[in-house]
């Protein structure tokens, strides 16, 4: 037979079975007003014996917030402390309503793993790998829906955003001018110096022009701009989108109906592709700048005699494979940012990650592309 005992703390009452179960019934208001009170009483309620099981009944609570949430919260890992079971029994709409957003059911869940969860080597490795598989289905993911709205636009040439690729053109090209050219300069006045002290040596000064143009147009050229793309634009790509990730812009663009990747990405994208291989040819005309700088200055060569063997040495077929590479960076370049940006999650310290993790990405498959472009052109020629 039950007997009910009302608790000198109004906002409960409390029943107690012949078996050693009890049925905690609040009522009223669970919220900031009071949730101190209430934990702090149910504490003082359980101090020196727990219940073999315990239920709240939540019939007579009028108003549930998440500071009411706090107050089952501690009732729950108090009973979970010493094995007892707990129950929750006839809340009303709007309290399951909070429950559920304030994911009440799952909360459980993840306190307990977190507790018991192991650091040992192999908990790490398993860890690792389902993370990088699952990255790796992302990547599939973003790829298909990359291509998918390349086609739309292929077909739908209206629904490019004109203004934003033109600003994406801007930002990574013409503004990259400066800093391109200044390194493509130095880079080639070095390359002459150094060759200039070996080539001097059997009166062949003249190959020092051969030397910077070839070496800029087939390999340093496209790698050096890339890298540069990939650290100024790679980078900013990330930073976008991560921080409209976190802030939620992305989710308000689908919400929307606009679709993210053909909203944002296919801009960049083409963008990269267009300004970045002629990017790459202001670098290759600034380093052989660089070292007709030295032929002139330091190996008695002419201008025109330096400008004839760089003209003479380098074939149309040269500066079109140069081209070529190019295309191929900075699509990967553009890619790559965009695709860390959308992995997003977390607050700013995930856009910092996002944004290192874009250049060192982009870095390793320019140098992986470009291995590959090397050994094609081996057995092709």
């Amino acid at each position: 037979m039950n007997t009910t005992i009302e608790s000198t703390y109004r906002p409960y009452d409390v029943s107690h079975s012949a078996e050693g179960s009890m049925t905690l019934q609040f009522k009223g208001r669970m919220d900031a007003s009071n949730a101190a009170r209430m934990i702090e009483g149910v504490k003082s309620l359980f101090a020196n014996q727990l219940p073999s099981s315990l239920t709240v009944d939540l019939g007579k609570v009028t108003y549930l917030d998440d500071f009411g949430t706090l107050v089952l919260i501690e009732l729950r890992d108090l009973m979970a402390k010493g094995n007892v079971t707990f129950h929750l029994k006839n809340a009303n709409d709007n309290v399951q309503d909070v429950l559920s957003i304030l994911k009440f059911d799952t909360l459980e869940t993840r306190v307990s793993r977190v507790g018991k969860r192991s650091f040992n080597m192999f908990t790490r490795l398993g860890e690792a790998v389902f993370g990088h598989l699952a990255d790796l289905n992302f990547i599939f993911s973003f790829i298909g829906s990359v291509c998918l709205s390349f086609l739309y636009v292929c077909l739908h040439p209206k629904s490019l955003r004109a203004e934003d690729t033109l600003s994406s053109m801007e930002k990574t090209g013409v503004d990259a001018l400066p800093i391109v050219g200044l390194i493509s300069f130095l880079l080639g006045l070095i390359m002459a110096f150094m060759s200039s002290v070996q080539l001097r040596q059997f009166g062949a000064n003249i190959y020092v022009a051969s030397l910077v143009g070839l070496a800029m147009v087939r390999e340093l050229g496209p790698i050096m701009t890339a890298i540069i793309v990939a650290g100024r634009s790679g980078s900013a790509f990330a930073a976008e989108i991560g921080t409209m990730k976190i802030s939620e812009e992305v989710d308000a663009l689908f919400t929307m109906g606009f679709d993210p990747t053909r909203f944002l990405v296919v801009p960049k994208i083409v963008a990269s592709i267009i300004v970045v291989p002629f990017l790459t040819l202001f670098s290759d005309l600034l380093a052989i700048v660089g070292g007709l700088v030295v032929g002139v200055s330091m190996l008695d060569l002419t201008a025109n005699a330096y400008i004839s063997q760089t003209l003479k040495t380098l074939t149309l077929f040269d500066v079109f494979w140069g081209f070529l590479k190019s295309g191929v960076f900075a699509f990967l370049i553009a890619l790559v940012g965009c695709l860390r940006g959308f992995q997003v999650s977390g607050g700013a310290a995930a856009v910092g990650q996002a944004t290192t993790s874009a250049v060192v990405s982009s870095i390793f498959l320019i140098i992986l592309t470009d291995s590959i472009f090397a050994i094609i052109l081996r057995y092709w020629s």
